[in-house]
């Protein structure tokens, strides 16, 4: 079983460097998807109450057997819940969902600056992580014009920044913010989304031959490298086991540079200053 690395997030709590998403898992499929990858050696969940299949995730904790202090669960505030009035009964309802008296990472899923509310909200995050409801806070597709306003009027640093991250789309001056500001990241499609070209690239290709690897084991790897936290999405067990089976091999520099080349600027989702 994998061995996974824990990162020390800014506020002390240890989160494993790679954890499994279930962005786009139907609810039917959520339960033995999950089982199959705490089966694997997963111990980070990342889910979402825009996702709907939070009660799916619970109850396959519940059936895994897993003590709760081994395992590392996030959930994410959906886009209609902003508002100091609103976010703390949402935390409420996803744990009732999940099965949890705590989750260990909550994120405002988008920062959605049409709207203007998430700093309004991130003052009840601050109140939900004191009275102990989540272990860490932190955001999700903040752009540095919102993390620099965050700070600024709160004081608080976000744990996490979770932003769409790949070889296309490898957001360096994010990345260099966070590292200078504490704020961990976290990756969402990090193999650039299901079906894409990203896997078909040449250099990949040539990368997973060297290594002996598949083309997805390669990104993975070159995540971890970066410091990167990340949690791909499967529903099929072989390639559940395989995704996290990135720990025993390393990336030489000039390979990693090869994979720093593709960056396009091309993204899989929205842009969050659009999105919401």
């Amino acid at each position: 079983m994998a061995q996974v690395p824990n990162i020390r997030l800014n506020n002390g709590v240890e989160i494993p460097q790679f954890g499994f998403g279930v962005f786009q898992v139907k609810p039917e499929d959520t339960e033995r998807t999950v089982r199959a990858a705490l089966d694997a050696g997963y111990r980070h969940i990342d889910t979402a109450q825009m996702y709907g299949n939070e009660e799916q995730v619970g109850q396959a904790i519940a059936a895994s057997g897993i003590g709760r202090d081994e395992l590392f669960v996030t959930t994410k505030l959906d886009n209609d819940k902003h508002g100091a009035d609103k976010a703390i009964p949402a935390l409420d309802e996803s744990l009732r969902k999940l099965g949890l008296d705590h989750v260990d990472l909550f994120l405002i899923h988008w920062p959605r600056p049409a709207e203007n509310k998430y700093v309004e909200t991130w003052g009840a995050f601050e109140k939900l992580a004191s009275d102990g409801k989540t272990r860490a806070i932190g955001v999700s597709n903040f752009q540095l014009a919102h993390l620099e306003r965050l700070t600024a009027e709160t004081g608080t640093v976000p744990a996490v920044n979770q932003i769409e991250l790949h070889p296309y789309l490898p957001q360096a001056e994010l990345r260099a913010y966070h590292q200078e500001h504490g704020i961990a990241t976290e990756a969402w499609s990090p193999i650039g989304g299901q079906g894409g070209d990203l896997l078909h690239e040449k250099s990949l290709a040539g990368l997973a031959e060297k290594y002996g690897r598949s083309p997805a084991q390669i990104v993975l790897r070159w995540h971890i490298q970066l410091g990167d936290i990340v949690f791909p999405k499967s529903t099929t067990p072989s390639r559940i086991a395989e995704n996290i089976d990135v720990f025993d091999f390393e990336l030489a520099g000039d390979d990693m540079a090869i994979i720093g080349e593709l960056d396009n600027g091309t993204r899989v989702g929205p842009n969050p200053d659009d999105f919401g």
